[in-house]
């Protein structure tokens, strides 16, 4: 095949994308490659999560030599847990990759009516992350559209790691009145943290990132995503939005098939940026986002066990499906890039990328 010649910086391309118009190719933009960015620079996990400027130059450097759109992240999917009180457990070693919960500050119902919204600026990560963020603030890099990845997460995540998933979801059931405490609390969390992002960042060069684990498919039915978490969601969004961010970056995981009608009526911003699971379809999601910006969405486990060919041709679906997609398109796996991933693997999406994303 033909070589091309890019015409954009990633940076340009995302750009392009947030103006509704075509850059000269798909950019490549993995959703939560931290993790292998540890594993490529031989970084140890710990100071992944515990020293801010060895996590923010192992992400640089990753991302300079692979070629992707730059947007420094720090965060856990176990968010909430040990800001609200709780403990957590840091990773230690191949397979523990992330940050668990070990001990939940809700044990009790009579715990969720005790129970308060914590100090942002000393709640668990976010001191950490805020030395992180300061870090990425100074400087913009060509592949780096934002440099500041202003975390929120989800108000049901958050209440799910507060409580652990199943308390959440026997209580959406027979204590209703218990989970929306917590999923409130949750909420009013998110919201108290986006002005703690904008009185330290301002609004240039900022990218709120909020994201959904636990309310998926195969955890609660749409009715119950409708009353527990569509709410708390235009609440919340409506908040980051209302403080002039023009765009919020999503990521709705796992089987959100059977919510996307609910999803669409959530504000993302003009345009959001939708990152989708590799069991929704991007022409499906296509259909309830047409005006947003879809990432995605190479099945993560194919990019870990998988071969490069296999990977390859995934990402060539993805990207003619993407191309099509009149809100605009960024290439990048359906959830966190495998931290184990073989580098041929990783190479073959920007390779799909270079030899069918190309605009006319």
């Amino acid at each position: 095949m033909a070589e091309r010649k890019a015409t954009m910086t990633d940076r340009q391309r995302v750009e392009a994308l947030l103006q509704r118009k075509k850059p000269d190719r798909v950019p490549v933009w993995p959703f939560a490659y931290a993790g292998f960015a540890t594993v490529y620079t031989g970084t140890s996990i710990a100071d992944a999560y515990n020293n801010p400027r060895v996590a923010y130059e192992a992400q640089k450097k990753t991302c300079q030599d692979f070629g992707w759109v730059f947007t420094p992240m720090l965060a856990y999917a176990a968010y909430g847990g040990w800001e609200f009180g709780g403990d957590i457990k840091w990773p230690s070693g191949e397979f523990s990759q992330a940050p668990t919960v070990t001990r939940h500050p809700v044990e009790t119902e009579e715990d969720v009516w005790k129970l308060n919204t914590p100090e942002v600026a000393t709640a668990g990560i976010i001191p950490l992350v805020t030395e992180f963020l300061s870090l990425a603030a100074k400087e913009q890099l060509d592949n780096e559209p934002f440099n500041v990845l202003a975390i929120l997460l989800g108000p049901f995540n958050t209440a799910a790691m507060i409580s652990g998933p199943d308390k959440l979801c026997k209580w959406a059931i027979k204590r209703p009145d218990a989970a929306n405490r917590l999923i409130r609390l949750a909420t009013d969390h998110m919201m108290d943290l986006a002005q703690y992002w904008y009185d330290h960042f301002g609004i240039d060069g900022v990218l709120p990132f909020s994201g959904e684990a636990v309310a998926t498919g195969q955890v609660i039915s749409a009715k119950q995503f409708e009353k527990f978490v569509l709410p708390y969601f235009q609440e919340a969004h409506g908040k980051v939005l209302s403080l002039g961010y023009k765009h919020i970056y999503s990521h709705l995981c796992g089987d959100q098939n059977a919510n996307l009608e609910h999803w669409a009526k959530v504000p993302f911003g003009d345009p959001g940026i939708i990152s989708i699971g590799h069991e929704v379809d991007i022409d499906t999601a296509a259909r309830y986002f047409p005006n947003d910006i879809i990432l995605g969405n190479v099945e993560p486990a194919v990019i870990q066990t998988g071969t490069p060919g296999q990977v390859y041709e995934l990402s060539r679906a993805c990207i003619e499906k993407g191309k099509k997609h009149t809100g605009g398109f960024a290439l990048s796996p359906g959830c966190e890039l495998p931290p184990m991933a073989p580098i041929e693997n990783v190479k073959a999406m920007l390779q799909a990328a270079s030899d069918y994303g190309w605009y006319d």
